[in-house]
């Protein structure tokens, strides 16, 4: 699979994540994997998920306002415009059984293992 490929290959994991990448937490369970992406600020209208079978996307783009043309920055560290975040995943899962929902800027998807 070319996710897989990519994710192994530093070069290629540069040219993938342009932009910038979400703050993320994956977890197995005995049933399931949980995925946390930490999206604030970011429109559910602004991203995507996409499921492979080796691997979680999710991108998108988060659009905040800028203090004006007269503004001079003295700390810029929130990140802006596109993001795409590769999460590999460890387990087969069922693609038929997964929920995600979106509350309070995190993305939280279940997939649960295949049976």
């Amino acid at each position: 699979c070319p996710l897989r490929a990519a994710w192994e290959h530093d070069t290629l994991r540069l040219l993938v994540h342009a932009g910038w990448q979400p703050a993320s937490d994956l977890a197995e369970t005995r049933t399931s994997l949980e995925v946390t992406v930490d999206l604030a600020g970011v429109d559910e209208d602004d991203f995507e998920v996409q499921l492979f079978d080796n691997g979680l996307v999710v991108e998108g783009r988060r659009h905040l306002p800028s203090c004006g043309e007269d503004a001079v920055y003295h700390a810029a560290g929130i990140p802006r415009g596109f993001f795409r975040l590769e999460l590999p995943l460890p387990a087969r899962i069922d693609p038929d059984r997964v929920e995600a929902r979106y509350d309070r800027g995190l993305l939280h998807v279940t997939l649960p293992k295949h049976a």
